[in-house]
This record gives structure tokens, C-alpha cells and sequence, in this order.
């Protein structure tokens, strides 16, 4: 789905009654920010999510990272701070972390807005011992920028946007995300940047609506959670999860679909909405790449990429982009 517009307060409860009355209250496709799915139960049944045997990108993009990272650490100047947008419970950047260390300490800057991902991420990594953690729980690019404006003289940066993450963005946005990160970069910084590949969309669909239901009931957790945080009266058990291809833009798109003509109201937000039935509210679109394409990318958006590593079991690619002058 498409990204949110920037938050209009910095107060985290009314940013959130803000998106969600701006979701739901357009005018055709009703539609929720993706980067609300991860409150403590979102981010707990992600973690279940990435371990079904259905969904192999978590899988994969672990794999690479394992396997990959003393050669990208090798790539990369000696005096390394990092930067992780969406850094989840940090455990996939373990092998990262551990390759960067062999030349000495590094600082490692997890950015969230979830605490609940913050506090899994430093009990995850917390027994490294040439790693000092700085969270920040700050939108991606805010956080992005404190760092970038902390480096000491010298030290060159790493951003890690792992997981696909810049799949959740659609095309033209995601590469205007990429220039304004690129603008916190100076040149000869890079950009650790994972992408899932284009695969049957039969097994793309498997991964997304798995037979457990645990994506289900992650993507149900958003309504709950504006239930619980913004006082809503969502009844979930009037709703079902779909996950459909999109292969004009080449993403999955997952929905909640409205089993029934109602009207739910957010108290806290201060408005209600009346849903056909039928009618579904777009949470999450996962964009599908060749790993061809990653060049250009690269290019348009102020970076080369520099190596590129794919995982053959499961199609993903960790892409290392260098921020050019």
C-alpha cells in the first residue's frame, strides 16, 4: 500500500488516530499503514511468521546474511557505524554485526517505532560484546538522521533495510525513500538493501495467507490494536484476511475483507466509518523485483551497486548499494 504522509504531531497515539482516520476515511480504497501491523502482538507473530514453513523470505534473507557477510564487511572502510531502519528483533543482523567487530568496536543504531521491537532487538544482540547499542524510536528517516548527524569525523555509515522492506513501498515512492536516505549519506556510505524476487505466484500467495492462519491473524491484529489503543469497536470475526497477486506492480497486496455491511466507530480518533460488505482496507503490499533491475535503482537514486548476492532456494537479494558523489 502506499506509504503514509508525513505525521502531522510528534504525539505517537495521535499520529496513529490521525493515519487511521486519513485510511479510512478516503475516498475509494480504504487503506491502513503497514507500519502499524507492528505493535508487541504484531511483532510476536512476525516472528512466528518468518519461521512457517511457507514463508521463506525471512529464511532467506538470513541465509545470505550468514553466509555473505564477511565478504560485505569486507567491502566496506574500517571504521563502520550502523544504522538499521526496521531492525525487528535484530536477529538476522547478528552475522553483520559479528563480521564488522573482527577490526574492532562498532556502534549499532536499531530505528523503530515500536518499543517492543527496540527491547526484543537489545536482548537479542545484547551479548555482543564489541557492540554498542543505541536505539532510536523514530520514524526511519528522523532516526536516519540523528545518526548521520552523530557520526564522529572519519567513520563512515551502514544502513540496513532488510527484509524486503522497501517492498512495502510502492515503486515511484520507494525510490524517492531511497534519495532521501541517500541525502543523509555522504559519499563512500552504503546501503545494505534486501529485495524478494519475483517468484509463482502460487508460491508467493502460500506465503502471505498460510494454511496456519498465523498471517491471518497478523493481519487482523491491526484492528485489535486500534481497538485497544484509539477505541474502536472493530468485531474481527466480520472480517477475513486476503492475500492477492497484483501482477501489473508485480506485489502481493493483503487486505481485510468486510464479511458484511457495517458501521465501526474510533472514538479516540473521533469518527466512525461504514463498510460495504465486501469492501477491504489495504494494509500491506510486498513489491516483487528482478535482481536486474537493482542497478538502475541504484543509479536513480544516488548509489552503484556495488555486489550483488542471491539466494537460490528461495529468490532474494541482498543488494550492497555505495552512495556515489
Amino acid at each position: 500500500m502506499p506509504v503514509s504522509a508525513p505525521a502531522l504531531t510528534a504525539d505517537p497515539v495521535a499520529r496513529f488516530a490521525e493515519e487511521v482516520r486519513a485510511g479510512l476515511m478516503t475516498t475509494g480504497q480504504k487503506e491502513l499503514p503497514s507500519k502499524y501491523l507492528y505493535d508487541e502482538v504484531g511483532s510476536a507473530l512476525f516472528e512466528v511468521i518468518s519461521v512457517i514453513p511457507e514463508y521463506g523470505l525471512t529464511r532467506a534473507d538470513t541465509r545470505l546474511l550468514q553466509r555473505c557477510a564477511e565478504e560485505i564487511a569486507a567491502r566496506l572502510p574500517d571504521r563502520i557505524v550502523v544504522a538499521e531502519l526496521g531492525s525487528g528483533s535484530g536477529k538476522k543482523t547478528r552475522w553483520i554485526l559479528e563480521a564488522l567487530t573482527h577490526d574492532g568496536p562498532t556502534t549499532y543504531h536499531p530505528i523503530e517505532i515500536s518499543a517492543t521491537a527496540l527491547a526484543m532487538c537489545a536482548r537479542e544482540l545484547g551479548d555482543l560484546k564489541s557492540v554498542s547499542i543505541v536505539g532510536l524510536e523514530e520514524e526511519y528517516l528522523d532516526g536516519l538522521a540523528k545518526v548521520a548527524s552523530r557520526r564522529a569525523s572519519g567513520e563512515c555509515l551502514l544502513v540496513l533495510f532488510l527484509g524486503s522492506s522497501i517492498g512495502n513501498f510502492d515503486r515511484g515512492p520507494g525510490e524517492r525513500f531511497l534519495q532521501n536516505v541517500r541525502q543523509e549519506l555522504l559519499p563512500g556510505d552504503a546501503l545494505l538493501l534486501g529485495v524478494d524476487l519475483v517468484k509463482p505466484v502460487s508460491r508467493m500467495i502460500l506465503a502471505y495467507d498460510d494454511p496456519a492462519g498465523v498471517t491471518a491473524a497478523f493481519n487482523l491484529n491491526l484492528l485489535a490494536r486500534i481497538n485497544r489503543e484509539l477505541d474502536g469497536d472493530f468485531v474481527l470475526s466480520r472480517f477475513r484476511h486476503v492475500a492477492r497477486y497484483n501482477a501489473i506492480e508485480r506485489r502481493i497486496e493483503m487486505h481485510l475483507r468486510s464479511t458484511a455491511r457495517q458501521r465501526v466507530s474510533i472514538r479516540r480518533a473521533g469518527f466512525s466509518v461504514e463498510l460495504h460488505e465486501g469492501e477491504t482496507i489495504w494494509t500491506e503490499s510486498s513489491h516483487k523485483y528482478s535482481a536486474e533491475e537493482m542497478f538502475g535503482m541504484a543509479e536513480r537514486t544516488g548509489f552503484r551497486c556495488d555486489a550483488q548476492w542471491i539466494d537460490e532456494e528461495w529468490p532474494f537479494a541482498q543488494n550492497l548499494f555505495v552512495a556515489t558523489p
